[in-house]
C-alpha cells in the first residue's frame, strides 16, 4: 500500500499533464489550427495587454486578420525569439509572427509570405555618447544584440563584437551600465521603447544603413500550402485597405508600404506605474508558479527519485554491466548543463521521432537530471548504513531484497533527507529554464511583463521572492521529515 499511492499519484500527475499538453493539438472544427510563434515581449508588436494581459500588438493583429481571412484558428505560443525558430524546426510551430526580417541565410532555409512590414535599422547609444553615429563606428565595438536576429548580423558585418541578450529591453540596460557600445535594432521598436520608459539615457545615434528591411510571416519549407494561403490573405487584406488601418492604428502611418516607416508616431505601449505593474504581474506570476515550476517539481522529483535509486542499486551491484550503465548515466548528466540537456529532449529528439510536448519533455529533461545528481547521494547514503545491518537481516532469514526494502533504505533514506532536500530546492529554481521549451511559468511572465515596462528590479525581485518563499516551505517541512525517518535509524 505504502508502494501503490505514490505510484497512484504519479500516474494521476502524468497524465493530467500529457492530458493538457496533448489538448493543444486537438482540431476545433473543420478549420485547421495554425500554431503561431511569437515573443510576447516586443512592443509593439507583440507584447501583453496592460489591461487584460491578453496577447496583443501589430503583429498579432496582422496574423489574426490573415487567419480570419484564410480560414484558420489560431494558437499563439510564446517563446524567447531564439526560441522560435528551433520550434519552427521541430514542428511545434506552424509559423512565425514576431517581424523577423527576409534574409538571404533565412530563404534558403523558410518560407516567407508577402512581406507586411517595411522598417529600416538605427543605432542606438548612450545619450553622452557622441562617437558612433553610423555602421563604420562600430568596427571593434561591442554591440548588445537578440542571438538570431538580423540585427545581430548586421553588427558582425560592422566589425563589432556582439554581445548577445534574449531581447532588446535587457541590451538598452547593458548599455545604460556602459557595459556595451551601442545596440543595432528596429527603428519602430526603438522608438516604442523609448516612449514607454521615458528614459533619457539613451538615443538614436544615427541610422543603421539604407537599407529598407522586409519583415514577413515564417513557414516551413514543407508547408507551401500554408506560405500560400497566407499570401492570398495578405492579398486581399492590402486591397481592402484592412492591413493600412491596422498600422495606422500602431504607427500613424502605412508600415506595410516601403515609404511608410519614415513618419511613424509611436505611442507608449504601457504607462502603468511601478506599483501598477507589480500589482497586476503578481497573480499572472502566481498561476505561473501554480500551473507549471510547482507540477515540474512534483513530477520531475518523484520520477528522478525512482531513477536514483536504480541508478544507485546497479552502481552497487555485482553485475558490471549494470555497474557501467549507471556510470554512463551519471557521468552524462552531471557533465552536461541542464539547458543542453532541456533543448535535447524538447528540440533534438523530435528529429530521430520522438516527439514530445512541452510539458513531457520539461519532466523527462528535469527528471533525467535529478536522477543523475540523486543517485551518488543516494548511493552514499545506502554504503552509510553499518555492515551489521546487513548481517543481522541475513541471520533472521531476509534475502537481498528484502533486507534492502526492510532494513537498509530505511535507515539510509535518513541520512539522505539533507542533500536530497538540496536537490530539490534546486530543481524548483530550475524549473525556471523551462519557459524556453515552451512551457509557461513563473518567471516567463516575469521577463514578458518586464520586457514590456522596462522594470527590470521590481519584477525579477517578485520572481525571486515567489521562488525563496516554495524553498522556505519546503525547508520547513524537512525537520519534521528527518525527526520521523529517524526511528529508522539504529
Amino acid at each position: 500500500m505504502r508502494l501503490t499511492r505514490p505510484l497512484l499519484l504519479l500516474a494521476v500527475i502524468s497524465a493530467a499533464l500529457l492530458g493538457f499538453a496533448g489538448s493543444a493539438s486537438a482540431d476545433e472544427g473543420d478549420r485547421p489550427v495554425v500554431r503561431v510563434g511569437t515573443e510576447g515581449v516586443y512592443p509593439p508588436f507583440s507584447y501583453r495587454d496592460q489591461d487584460t494581459n491578453e496577447l496583443t500588438g501589430f503583429d498579432i493583429d496582422v496574423v489574426k486578420a490573415v487567419a480570419e481571412e484564410a480560414g484558420w484558428d489560431l494558437k499563439f505560443v510564446e517563446a524567447p525569439f531564439d526560441s522560435l525558430f528551433p520550434a519552427l524546426d521541430s514542428d511545434r510551430i506552424d509559423v512565425i509572427a514576431n517581424q523577423v526580417a527576409i534574409n538571404p541565410e533565412r530563404k534558403a532555409r523558410y518560407l516567407f509570405s508577402t512581406p507586411y512590414t517595411y522598417s529600416h535599422g538605427v543605432i542606438v547609444t548612450a545619450v553622452d555618447n557622441d562617437d558612433i553615429t553610423t555602421l563604420d563606428d562600430l568596427k571593434g565595438r561591442t554591440t548588445a544584440q537578440t542571438a538570431s536576429s538580423n540585427w545581430a548580423q548586421v553588427a558582425k558585418d560592422a566589425g563589432a563584437k556582439v554581445q548577445y541578450v534574449q531581447d532588446f529591453g535587457p541590451g538598452v540596460e547593458l548599455l545604460i551600465q556602459g557595459r556595451v557600445d551601442a545596440i543595432v535594432n528596429d527603428n519602430i521598436a526603438v522608438l516604442d521603447y523609448l516612449a514607454t520608459s521615458g528614459t533619457d539615457e539613451v538615443k538614436i545615434a544615427g541610422d543603421a544603413g539604407d537599407e529598407i528591411l522586409e519583415q514577413a510571416l515564417t513557414f516551413r519549407k514543407s508547408d507551401a500550402d500554408l506560405q500560400q494561403q497566407a499570401n492570398d490573405a495578405m492579398k486581399a487584406l492590402t486591397d481592402d485597405g484592412t492591413l493600412a488601418k491596422i498600422s495606422d492604428g500602431y504607427f500613424g502611418a502605412d508600415v506595410t508600404v516601403q515609404s511608410g516607416s519614415e513618419d511613424v508616431d509611436v505611442e507608449a505601449s504601457d504607462s502603468r506605474t511601478t506599483w501598477e505593474v507589480v500589482k497586476d504581474t503578481a497573480w499572472p506570476m502566481f498561476v505561473g508558479l501554480i500551473k507549471g515550476n510547482i507540477p515540474l517539481t512534483l513530477a520531475s522529483f518523484v520520477i528522478g527519485m525512482v531513477l536514483a535509486v536504480g541508478a544507485a542499486l546497479a552502481r552497487l551491484s555485482s553485475s558490471r554491466i549494470l555497474d557501467w550503465i549507471a556510470r554512463a548515466y551519471i557521468s552524462v548528466i552531471r557533465g552536461t548543463p541542464l539547458l543542453v540537456q532541456l533543448f535535447i529532449v524538447f528540440y533534438g529528439l523530435p528529429q530521430i521521432g520522438i516527439d514530445l510536448d512541452p510539458y513531457p519533455a520539461a519532466i523527462v529533461a528535469l527528471s533525467l537530471n535529478v536522477g543523475g545528481y540523486a543517485a551518488e547521494v543516494v548511493r552514499a547514503s545506502i554504503l552509510s548504513v553499518p555492515r551489521g545491518q546487513y548481517e543481522a537481516a541475513t541471520v533472521v532469514g531476509m534475502d537481498y531484497w528484502q533486507s534492502m526494502r526492510r532494513i537498509v533504505l530505511p535507515q539510509a533514506a535518513r541520512i539522505a533527507v539533507p542533500p536530497l532536500s538540496n536537490t530539490l530546492l534546486s530543481l524548483i529554481k530550475d524549473t525556471a529554464l523551462a519557459s524556453l521549451v515552451l512551457v509557461p511559468e513563473l518567471f516567463r511572465e516575469a521577463q514578458v511583463t518586464a520586457a514590456a515596462t522596462t522594470e527590470y528590479l521590481p519584477l525579477y525581485a517578485m520572481a525571486a521572492l515567489y521562488f525563496w518563499v516554495v524553498c522556505y516551505l519546503v525547508s520547513v517541512v524537512q525537520g519534521p521529515l528527518e525527526r520521523r525517518l529517524g526511528r529508522y535509524v539504529a
